[in-house]
């Protein structure tokens, strides 16, 4: 069974093995509204925790999207770029932005479980 942890800036990882699928949260794409263009990492590229690997671009604003881990990314949503929208129509699902082979995974601790990232948004 695949466990999902948080960011504070709303990423989730879902992670399965030594991969992580990584997305927004529920509540991020609520904050972007409409989301209209995604730009997404190309497979192979090397990330770092905290660097910006994809944009999404809602009619509200543009927002960077972060890797929670280090590691290489294995693959981008191909469906994203035809239905950018699926961001809203499916964020935990459908709507993920990249999967990445997690290199440290140490990092993970540092992460918020379920529990701990709706306490978060509950001090929003």
């Amino acid at each position: 069974m695949a466990t999902v942890k948080y960011t504070k800036d709303h990423e989730y990882i879902r992670i399965e093995g030594d991969t992580g699928t990584v997305g927004i949260s529920h509540y991020a794409q609520e904050q972007l509204g409409d989301v209209v263009f995604v730009e997404l990492p190309s497979a192979g590229k090397a990330v770092k925790k905290g660097d910006s690997a994809a944009v999404v671009e809602s009619v509200k604003a543009a927002s960077d999207i972060y890797s929670p881990v280090s590691g290489e990314v294995t693959a981008a949503n191909p469906d994203l770029e035809g239905a950018p929208a699926t961001v809203n129509d499916d964020p935990a699902g459908k709507g993920w932005f990249f999967k990445v082979k997690i290199t440290n995974p140490a990092e993970l601790d540092e992460l918020m479980d379920e529990a701990a990232y709706k306490a978060f948004l509950d001090t929003l």
